[in-house]
């Protein structure tokens, strides 16, 4: 039989976003928050991550992933963790599963804080076998860090963008050798500091320009076929390869319950104050541009409790906005929507290629609203900001706001 019940506020995802929310919302008293996360533990990917950098203080993922919850727990937030949500009933009822047994729960209001994934090698369409040996970064880290299982002795990364140096420390801890580092890309895209303190401590040679056209071996992996820019192949011996990055949002409950998804981020399409199309529905973190650092999903978290309160208090919904659409080299544009009653301080981008000196310029309708050089190149798998003050200048009843990068 299903219980029924109301909440104030339902955060579906335990991760730094969520969690921030909760503790923004509990903090601000607005009744009866509650968090729910499928998996066993809350604190989202910081979980798997035993190196340091998280927080201003610079803790390990798993202490930074602690704090996050006890935070929401410590201002009132409810946080129940196996707990699947499997159904939309209705746009503010959810139905779930756990072993408590079947639920359905309705809320004022809904934070979707899904977060996001990576591609494993069946959505990169990587050719070849099934062998044992192959991960991304996330099943590794929880291979290595959580179940201490044994993962192999020479390894490929695929990957150069600021995870996959995550994944070599993974490996290193396992004291599994990395055969290479393989990228599409004529370079890796990580800070030039976080690069070469992974050169000086893994001397990992990066090939550029090159992908993983085939995985070889039965039962477990024996190496993998590269094909360069070129056309040219070559063969690498290994046992253990990691996909790394190739972020997407986890975004299966947007879809099924009929939320509009942007083309670029392939999330919910939100405005700046988090709000998607559908009346009393919010949307946060990764699960609206994977991938962000943590840090930045939490600060994340704060400004959508503050949005959640304001809409608690006076009920009020956009009933109408403007897409924001991009042209290549940009893939996409956070947020992705433009409201009148709610200014957006500051965009963020991504790029697929490397533009060095980045020429941004933004129009409606052939009218020109705003030109900028960003400070930093662009560079694929890392975002690059822009401010909002433009936002003034759009015309609600005119048609998408276009982004073109030059």
């Amino acid at each position: 039989m299903r219980r029924e019940r109301i909440v104030d506020v339902l955060i579906v995802g335990a991760g730094p976003a969520g969690l921030a929310t909760a503790a923004g919302l509990a903090a601000a008293g607005v009744g009866e928050v509650e968090v729910v996360d499928r998996e066993r533990q809350a604190g989202g990917m910081p979980r798997h991550c035993l190196h340091g950098g998280f927080g201003r203080l610079g803790m390990t993922g798993p202490q930074y992933a602690e704090r996050c919850a006890a935070a929401a727990v410590g201002t009132g937030a409810v946080l129940r963790t196996g707990v699947t949500v499997t159904a939309w009933a209705a746009p503010l009822t959810l139905d779930t599963t756990s072993p408590r047994g079947l639920e359905r729960i309705t809320a004022r209001a809904v934070v979707l804080a899904t977060g996001a994934r990576e591609r494993p090698r069946a959505a990169r369409l990587v050719p070849g076998t099934r062998p044992a040996g192959v991960f991304t970064t996330g099943e590794l880290q929880q291979a290595v860090h959580l179940h201490r299982g044994r993962i192999g002795t020479r390894a490929v990364v695929v990957g150069a963008e600021p995870v996959s140096f995550a994944a070599l420390d993974t490996l290193r801890r396992a004291g599994v050798a990395v055969t290479a580092q393989v990228t599409e890309h004529p370079r890796h895209q990580a800070p030039r500091a976080r690069a070469l303190d992974a050169r000086l401590r893994h001397g990992v040679p990066l090939l550029t320009d090159a992908t993983v056209a085939e995985l070889l071996g039965r039962g477990r992996l024996s190496g993998v076929r590269l094909r360069h820019r070129d056309g040219r192949t070559a063969h690498l011996p290994c046992d253990t390869v990691a996909f790394t990055g190739d972020f997407v949002p986890d975004h299966e409950l947007a879809r099924r319950g009929g939320l509009l998804l942007d083309p670029g981020t392939r999330g919910p399409a939100v405005d700046g104050a988090f709000r998607s199309d559908e009346r009393g529905v919010f949307a946060v973190g990764n699960v609206l541009h994977a991938a962000e650092p943590a840090r930045a999903v939490a600060r994340e978290g704060a400004l959508a409790a503050a949005a959640v309160r304001r809409y608690l208090s006076d009920g009020d919904w956009p009933a109408a906005s403007v897409p924001l659409r991009v042209t290549a080299p940009l893939a996409w544009i956070a947020p992705n929507r433009l409201t009148l009653d709610e200014p957006t301080d500051e965009f963020t981008l991504r790029a697929t290629e490397f533009v060095p000196r980045p020429s941004l310029v933004i129009t409606q309708d052939g009218r020109t609203l705003h030109r900028a050089r960003p400070r930093r190149p662009a560079v694929p798998n890392r975002p690059f900001r822009v401010s909002g003050s433009w936002t003034a200048r759009v015309d609600v009843r005119g048609g998408a706001v276009r982004v073109a990068l030059g």
